[in-house]
């Protein structure tokens, strides 16, 4: 499944931003967002790279739905997704050979953007 998760930018810094997703603080890349992003905006995140800024009308909508997504029980696989998309953002599959699973990780970088750019279609 595709899917991104909302959360609050509190910093940026170059093409990187510190994200807010419900109190868990992540690290976001910006090389793929739509337009300029700055403390206070909202956006959508999807495995470690801001995808779209969240228009300041949408954003209310947008942070009640997700919430209503996220009150589901340990069972809800919608829920686990969430909580997984929160968990990978800022960070992207290590390459130095160590196993799937494994807690190693590396930030992503512009190559990671060049890729999910070309996986999501998006020619810019």
């Amino acid at each position: 499944m595709c899917l991104g998760v909302p959360g609050q930018v509190t910093q940026v810094d170059g093409l990187t931003a510190d994200v807010d997703f419900w109190g868990v603080e992540k690290e976001v890349r910006l090389d793929t967002v739509d337009e300029p992003v700055e403390p206070g905006d909202y956006i959508l995140n999807h495995v470690g790279f801001a995808i779209r800024r969240i228009p300041e009308s949408e954003i209310d909508e947008t942070l009640t739905l997700y919430e209503s997504m996220m009150g589901g029980g340990p069972d809800d696989m919608l829920r686990e997704d969430l909580i997984d998309e929160v968990e990978a953002a800022g960070s992207t599959p290590s390459t130095s050979g160590a196993p799937p699973g494994d807690d190693e990780a590396e930030p992503a970088d512009a190559e990671d953007a060049e890729d999910l750019l070309e996986e999501l279609d998006i020619d810019v």
